[in-house]
């Protein structure tokens, strides 16, 4: 039976997927799941059907099954047997490769982004700095979804003066990957009480005012080591524990 829109609106997951149009619906649900993947909306390991989110999305199963193939072929999402599909659980081994490749592809771009930005460009980066400062003082759970905009919107913003139409896509396809681990390691920092390290970022905009390529990419390891290292800390003392009991 199809949902109300009452019952949409006290759906989780229909809350904060917008609704896709007719007009080349295929890509736009597409397009709409990868925004809610690099922005950490489904958890890892969590289970999403084909008919719950042609419900949220208030469109038909077909678009759906094809935006998730596609997901899949791109190792965003996992097949399961009974035709759901889910996003990847967070293991060591797969955030240990996806902070490698990140790290080579991301370092490369953010190195010749470095020689190529202009004093513009990098007073524009430079300016979100004071929207994370302003975002970070409000200090409640809903920031979560801003924080993680405004950080893909800072590294985004550099990575396109790289100048390689081939880097990008490939970023992309990392973020994709990363989304879900990304946002745990948001919500698991507030919890440990860590206190606002927007001081990676202005080491960025530091290394890029002065056009250095080594100090850039040193910075911006630094930047997304720190998450990684979180979850991987975590993971192995949450291991430790279970091994104790």
């Amino acid at each position: 039976m199809q949902k109300t829109a009452v019952e949409k609106s006290n759906d989780p997951i229909a809350a904060q997927l917008a609704p896709v149009g007719r007009e080349t619906v295929q890509d736009r649900v597409y397009l709409e799941l990868r925004r809610a993947l690099i922005g950490g909306l489904f958890e890892p390991s969590q289970v999403l059907t084909i008919r719950g989110l042609a419900d949220a999305l208030m469109t038909s199963t077909m678009p759906v099954r094809e935006a998730l193939g596609r997901l899949i072929t791109e190792k965003a999402l996992e097949a399961l047997p009974n035709r759901s599909v889910r996003v990847p659980p967070i293991t060591l081994e797969r955030m240990d490769d996806l902070l490698r490749a990140r790290i080579l592809i991301e370092g490369e771009a953010i190195a010749l982004a470095a020689t190529r930005m202009s004093p513009r460009q990098v007073s524009v980066i430079e300016s979100m700095l004071g929207e994370w400062d302003e975002m970070r003082a409000l200090r409640h759970k809903k920031d979560v979804d801003r924080e993680v905009t405004l950080n893909q919107r800072f590294h985004f913003e550099i990575y396109r003066a790289c100048g390689s139409a081939v880097l990008i896509p490939m970023i992309e396809s990392l973020w994709l990957q990363s989304g879900p681990c990304i946002r745990v390691a948001i919500y698991a920092f507030s919890e440990a009480g860590e206190v606002d390290t927007a001081h990676f970022h202005r080491g960025i905009v530091a290394a890029l005012s002065v056009q250095d390529p080594t100090a850039a990419r040193e910075a911006l390891v630094a930047d997304i080591s720190r998450p990684f290292n979180f979850l991987r800390n975590k993971l192995q003392s949450e291991a430790a524990s279970k091994g104790k009991s």
